[in-house]
């Protein structure tokens, strides 16, 4: 067989190209892509050598200068064990809430468990309640845990109770979502198979369904159990209590080396969330 190289009509060798016949599509889509970016850098204000002027350097360098070294005070860690705790608490309950709400939706939204859909087009009836599920769950999620926390605040007050009601309506939007998109995307032979031999949906949906996806749902459970920690924190800010919240106080005492410990703690979490997942898949496969 002749090398690439090789010209079999001349009998001899072919040189090799000078230039990547791919350069100039390239550098045309980079050029439309700076294009099309450059007035959403505009509209936006990004300047990002105002980080570089004496001014912001100045107060920037002091406050990360006093990161190090952490604060390990023994009853500050105290306070922050606590915290976190708290913190984990409010993104665990927040997060079952969710699951409670997602869960249901998710199965109602899922085309796979239509029965009218085994013979073809979905019946207009489940087509239409499968609709207003998946509106359900796009307004859940397209609002902010930040705005609901903002609501749930001047409700409830200040107070953990706002960061998990917050956080439960988003994260079911979130959850339902993409659980019914697993659900969907996987395999449905079994699944079909059932209900076209009278099974019931939620037999179907437990000896069918769920087995094969089951990996994938559990990692993006604790994936977003892991984000829910994260929320929960930001969620602190507004008074929705929690490590967000303690330092938010940090921060306004330009404390560096407090928010340097929380930091560290929030590392920790979220490594072992990562863990958490790990194994759960582990076990699953």
């Amino acid at each position: 067989m002749a090398s690439p190289l090789t010209d079999p009509a001349a009998g001899g060798m072919m040189p090799p190209a000078r230039r990547d016949p791919a350069w100039s599509a390239r550098v045309f889509w980079t050029l439309a892509g700076l294009v099309l970016l450059w007035p959403l850098l505009v509209l936006t204000e990004f300047k990002p050598w105002l980080l570089l002027e004496p001014g912001a350097l100045k107060p920037a360098g002091r406050f990360l200068a006093d990161f190090v070294p952490p604060n390990l005070d023994h009853d500050f860690l105290a306070l922050v064990a606590r915290e976190t705790w708290r913190t984990v608490a409010i993104a665990t309950a927040g997060l079952t809430l969710a699951l409670l709400l997602a869960i249901p939706l998710a199965l109602l939204a899922v085309r796979v468990l239509s029965i009218s859909a085994l013979t073809g087009r979905m019946a207009l009836v489940p087509a239409g309640l499968r609709q207003l599920v998946r509106w359900l769950l796009i307004v859940l999620r397209s609002v902010p845990e930040l705005i609901w926390a903002l609501v749930f605040v001047r409700v409830v007050g200040l107070g953990p109770t706002a960061g998990v009601l917050a956080i439960a309506l988003t994260y079911a939007g979130m959850l339902g979502k993409v659980y019914a998109e697993i659900l969907d995307s996987g395999e449905s032979h079994a699944t079909t198979s059932l209900l076209r031999n009278g099974s019931g949906r939620l037999q179907a949906f437990l000896y069918a369904l769920l087995p094969q996806n089951a990996a994938e749902l559990t990692s993006y459970t604790v994936y977003r159990w892991e984000c829910a920690i994260r929320s929960s924190a930001v969620l602190g800010f507004v008074g929705a209590g929690g490590l967000g919240q303690q330092m938010d106080a940090s921060m306004k005492m330009f404390n560096g080396s407090e928010v340097a410990t929380m930091l560290l703690v929030f590392m920790a979490l979220v490594w072992l969330a990562d863990r958490i997942s790990a194994w759960l898949r582990k076990g699953l496969a």
